[in-house]
């Protein structure tokens, strides 16, 4: 019998409408610490082939401390100041090649650079992920990298595995790529164990799965390992978001893994809407409540945003990215939904058309209270 093409690596791709790349440092930095321009200009030609294709595409980028490393002529060192310098420096650099790699394909792109805190904290979140829809929106790349000038050894991800998988939970990727020196998981390490076998598909990370990844990282110019891609793979399984493995070293790598080049896919479970519903539904404690009237109400049971015009009570004090209850006329809570406004803001704009709120706030927000993306029907 045929796999199905949710267990194939091509399968994935194909119906993936928002996919995010994470790119190791191994693969950007050469033995001479330079940038390797060439097979960056490959993977751009890929890039550009996906986004044809409809699909939208997010990058992570390690290699900003490798490349300020060499540019300020400092030796490879655990100290901290060193990296944080290096990597300041690096940024620049890196930016640089990714927009030299797009700029042929008329790509925009756009740096966005994280702190633990802009995925763990809601309101940070919340930024983070209108700023990278907006870039998405309107057809730019964006290039994550953690804020490694500014962020502490007790406050970092630690790598762009953990990163990849938190900013693919912040644009609901579909599927997270991670490409780096290796091409899949094996059941031992098939330098040291020949005989190894490679696992194409794995359904679930357990504690089996976990032993194969073993203790030590990759060697070479990055940090993490297969232990740390794994830990990836978990995160983003839990909200939806397949994960593919696979070795990057060769020119047109995302090319190539539609080919069938050799890959571990490692499922997701559900979908990132469907988890995120799950997640707005069952599992935050509402900050407050809104009544809508009933023209309100069918455009929600319609699959509508909730619009501030039919909102005709708002109760509780909240934040905007608060998650708030929201009840029809006769006072049946219908639906629960995450706020683009906090409380005063809301009052503010009650029963108001979107045209009115520029006006009545003095600045420009959504035109939906609750947008239909992050609101679930009860």
């Amino acid at each position: 019998m045929a796999p199905s093409i949710a267990t194939t690596v091509a399968g994935v791709l194909g119906t993936a409408r928002r996919i995010t790349v994470k790119v190791g440092s191994s693969l950007i930095v050469g033995d001479d610490d330079g940038v390797r321009h060439d097979w960056l200009a490959s993977l751009g030609t890929d890039i550009a082939a996906l986004k044809t294709a409809g699909k939208q595409v997010v990058l992570v980028s390690s290699g900003a401390v490798a490349l300020g490393r060499r540019h300020l002529g400092l030796r490879k060192t655990t100290r901290l100041d060193h990296k944080q310098a290096a990597a300041a420096a690096g940024q620049a650099l890196l930016m640089q090649a990714w927009e030299r790699a797009l700029a042929p394909h008329g790509i925009p792109t756009a740096q966005l650079l994280l702190t633990i805190d802009d995925t763990e904290q809601r309101r940070r979140s919340l930024n983070a992920r209108a700023t990278l829809d907006v870039l998405l929106a309107q057809g730019g790349l964006p290039v994550i990298n953690e804020n490694d000038s500014v962020a502490t050894d007790e406050l970092k991800y630690g790598d762009n595995d953990r990163l990849s998988a938190r900013a693919a939970q912040l644009v609901r990727s579909d599927v997270l790529i991670l490409l780096s020196d290796v091409d899949g998981l094996y059941t031992a390490d098939p330098a040291r164990y020949p005989g190894a076998e490679h696992l194409a598909y794995i359904t679930a990370i357990t504690p089996e799965i976990e032993a194969f990844a073993g203790g030590a990282g990759m060697a070479g110019t990055g940090t993490g390992g297969m232990r740390t891609k794994l830990e990836a793979a978990l995160i983003a399984s839990g909200f939806g978001c397949a994960t593919i493995i696979a070795c990057g070293r060769a020119d047109h790598p995302l090319a190539r893994l539609a080919d069938g080049a050799r890959a571990t896919l490692v499922a997701a479970s559900g979908s990132p809407a469907s988890a995120y519903k799950a997640w707005i539904k069952g599992t935050l404690a509402p900050g407050g409540s809104v009544t809508i009237d009933d023209g309100a109400a069918r455009a929600l049971a319609a699959g509508k945003s909730l619009l501030p015009a039919g909102v005709t009570k708002v109760e509780g004090r909240f934040d905007r990215g608060a998650c708030l209850r929201v009840f029809d006329s006769a006072g049946t809570e219908v639906a629960r939904g995450i706020a683009a406004y906090n409380a005063t803001e809301a009052a503010a704009i009650a029963g108001l058309g979107s045209a009115e709120i520029e006006r009545r706030l003095g600045f420009s927000g959504r035109d939906e209270l609750i947008h239909r993306d992050d609101l679930v029907m009860l």
